[in-house]
């Protein structure tokens, strides 16, 4: 220690003359002798400050992903037309990374995982992974080698044998977890950018868009339609060539990168492999299987409500794209090929729109101005024979439904230009049996709910001239959205839930036979409630829901009264009252009873069935749906660039001067110049007149309210202070300021 003391001193005596002038030199204000100074620089060690690692993961993300991926989203909202040619650059961003990483994490794990709580080793491989990408050196479908694994994998592939190893390449595995984390970096890059361009007539497969808007869509826009042709276009969501989805990917956009990597997961084989039909036989004898113990990090299945529930999706609903390693892009991928055919159907309404002066609503030009009750807008009254020729159309997935007013031949006609150009651009083949024209009176299914028309003679009352009020028998149509209690019933015999057509007998429901009479309950309670929910806009909504209760009801008597041994349903009932809440296990001479033991909190409480009687089923929601509808996340990216447009601010200040207004900012400037111009040395009487009148002047040009003067000398100090102190920031709270 002594030794490298004196070696260090040499050092600093020997090479830096400025310590030396520094530590020789006479300080006059410090009387202590200047070898105090020289061990006290001795006894710190020189800083060096490290330059930042341009390749340290912590030093590259300056922004967060969530504020990266909003101004992507303002951007493309901004100028939804331009071609976008530079998205390596969002391809550079690590935060979009870190972003998709926390989002396949959630995913996987089952937890959602802080950006803090991200490892730094899992940052270096995220980089890597990055790197690879844009170095052309990342591979779909990997199987062995990765830049980067997921948290709960723990296998080591360097000491697999030969024949694990074999078995992971040759038969089907799940997508590697650096292959979703790609994709959902360019989910987040391409979603925003198509959904600004994306037509208002599709809506699967599309955030704030779901089979309830397609539902009160038609009701508003397809009433007094006559005939319809819906067409089944799902065999494209199986998949398309690979040059025709990169030609309708380059419309919009024309980066090589991106789109490289979107081909080349398209043209990389996926390796499946067919299960023997022997293994298939053992499958099948093992009957019984020991319950299975979850890992801590392991996700929760679904339960057993969702899985039902999930079994009740409608055709127009149930196949989900997926094209080779696209993963969660192939939705985006197929909205993007069908796009073109929502504007080809744009189009062909406008060229058919042929508007009537006669007609009650659709008279108007370009057809966009309705006219006629809105509040009703399923209730058409008859027009004369002269009737305006109009037509709609809209997009679920791979399902189109168009409607219809004209005479059939107009919809043959359209029927045949549309064969024609789905055989062009999608070189699928359809004929005039898988785009039936049906007329509205025999009832169209779409989305297990049934269109159909009724005739309505309904009283109008309208005020005349001189104030009379006239009340006369109007005639039209109302179109009524039914749900379809057929497609219930099959949905129903499809989960083994009852068996029968014309008389449905309730089955047992023996995949809840080992759960308490509680758990059974709560889980079919969140079952009927999902139901409620998605008969929310149908006419017979009390009707189906009603049936739905009936249905579960009966099912969950049967197994009750098999594991109870209590021989029938009524007597189920008998114990268990009409809802099931009573509890049916308990003996006689029990002491505590049941409400005993609930009290202390020793037994689990039971909740009765719901929606048990008719009487409490909801309504049906007949709130009124806006013609320019649109979701909740582009009415708030509309209006922040509308607001954050230049032109917008100064149109909100020709307003203001127009109706002689005036703005927070010239109120103050006015107030300074006041108190600059009454700054002049005078008497405390004249100041305090003079200032009680400026503001009086103030307030009546700004609020237009008359203020009286009080004649009291304490009052007049007082509303003077007052009125500079509190009155202001009374008027600033009531009135935003501009930024």
């Amino acid at each position: 220690m002594y030794r490298r003391l004196t070696i260090f001193t040499h050092q600093v005596l020997t090479n830096s003359n400025t310590i030396s002038v520094v530590c020789h030199q006479p300080n006059p204000l410090n009387p202590r002798p200047n070898g105090f100074s020289f061990f006290r620089l001795l006894s710190f060690s020189p800083v060096h400050r490290r330059t930042p690692d341009p390749d340290d993961p912590l030093n590259l993300m300056k922004e967060d992903g969530v504020s990266v991926c909003s101004q992507m989203w303002i951007e493309n909202f901004r100028e939804p037309d331009r071609i976008v040619t530079n998205l390596t650059s969002h391809l550079r961003r690590l935060e979009l990374w870190v972003l998709a990483y926390q989002k396949v994490c959630a995913d996987e794990m089952g937890a959602y995982m802080p950006r803090s709580a991200i490892q730094k080793s899992a940052l270096e491989d995220l980089l890597g992974l990055r790197n690879a990408v844009l170095d052309n050196r990342f591979k779909w479908g990997a199987r062995l080698q990765f830049f980067i694994k997921s948290p709960k994998d723990k296998t080591e592939y360097e000491s697999l044998s030969k024949r694990k190893i074999k078995a992971i390449l040759t038969t089907t595995q799940p997508a590697p977890f650096q292959d979703k984390i790609v994709q959902e970096v360019l989910l987040m890059i391409l979603e925003p950018i198509y959904e600004a361009r994306f037509s208002q007539k599709s809506f699967a497969f599309r955030p704030g868009r779901n089979a309830h808007t397609v539902l009160r869509v038609i009701r508003r826009n397809f009433a007094g339609y006559l005939w319809y042709l819906k067409g089944d276009l799902s065999t494209v969501l199986d998949g398309m060539k690979v040059g025709s989805v990169v030609g309708a990917l380059m419309r919009d956009v024309r980066d090589k990168k991106v789109i490289d990597l979107v081909k080349l997961a398209l043209v990389t084989p996926v390796i499946t492999s067919q299960v023997d039909e022997g293994e298939k036989k053992k499958k099948k004898k093992r009957k019984y299987q020991k319950k299975r113990v979850l890992a801590e990090d392991e996700p929760k299945p679904d339960p057993y409500w969702l899985e039902t529930f999930f079994g009740f999706a409608p055709e127009e609903a149930e196949k989900l794209p997926s094209w080779g390693h696209c993963g969660i892009l192939s939705p985006l991928l197929s909205n993007i090929c069908l796009d073109e055919l929502d504007r080809w159907m744009e189009g062909k309404i406008k060229e058919f729109y042929r508007p009537s002066k006669t007609d009650v609503i659709w008279n108007s030009p370009e057809g966009e101005a309705e006219q006629g009750n809105t509040s009703w807008p399923e209730f058409v009254p008859t027009s004369g024979p002269d009737k305006t020729r109009k037509m709609d159309y809209v997009r679920y997935g791979g399902h189109i439904l168009i409607g219809v007013r004209g005479p059939r031949a107009d919809a043959a006609t359209l029927r045949k230009q549309l064969i024609e150009f789905v055989d062009q651009r999608y070189m699928l083949k359809l004929d005039n049996e898988s785009l039936p024209i049906e007329h509205i009176t025999k009832g169209i299914m779409f989305l297990d709910h049934v269109l159909c028309r009724r005739v309505v003679y309904p009283t109008l009352r309208y005020t005349a001239t001189g104030g009379k009020i006239i009340s006369e028998k109007g005639v039209g149509t109302l179109l009524s959205v039914t749900a379809s209690l057929k497609q219930c019933i099959k949905q129903f015999r499809k989960l083994n839930f009852l068996k029968g057509d014309r008389d449905p007998d309730p089955q047992p429901c023996f995949r809840m036979f080992h759960a308490t009479q509680a758990h059974t309950n709560a889980q079919m309670n969140k079952l009927l409630a999902t139901m409620v929910e998605w008969y929310r806009y149908a006419d017979n909504r009390k009707k189906i829901v009603n049936f739905c209760s009936y249905i579960i009801r009966g099912s969950l008597a049967k197994l009750y009264a098999a594991k109870y041994k209590l021989r029938s349903r009524a007597k189920v009932y008998t114990i268990g009252s009409r809802n099931l809440s009573r509890p049916l296990k308990e003996k006689k001479g029990q002491s505590p009873d049941y409400q005993n033991l609930l009290r202390m909190g020793l037994v689990e409480s039971i909740d009765g069935l719901l929606y048990t009687r008719m009487s409490l089923v909801p309504e049906t929601d007949y709130s009124p749906f806006p013609n320019t509808w649109r979701p909740d996340h582009e009415k708030a990216l509309l209006e922040y660039i509308k607001l954050d447009d230049p032109k917008t601010v100064e149109e909100q200040r020709n307003c203001i001067t127009e109706q002689g207004l005036v703005s927070p900012q010239d109120y103050i400037s006015m107030l300074v110049w006041n108190y600059k111009r009454n700054a002049i040395v005078m008497d405390q009487l004249s100041l305090v007149k003079s200032s009680i009148s400026s503001v009086d002047k103030d307030q009546q040009l700004l609020l237009g309210l008359n203020h009286e003067n009080s004649d009291n000398k304490s009052k007049e100090v007082e509303y003077r202070g007052g009125l500079h102190a509190a009155g202001m920031q009374d008027y600033f709270i009531l009135t935003p300021l501009e930024e």
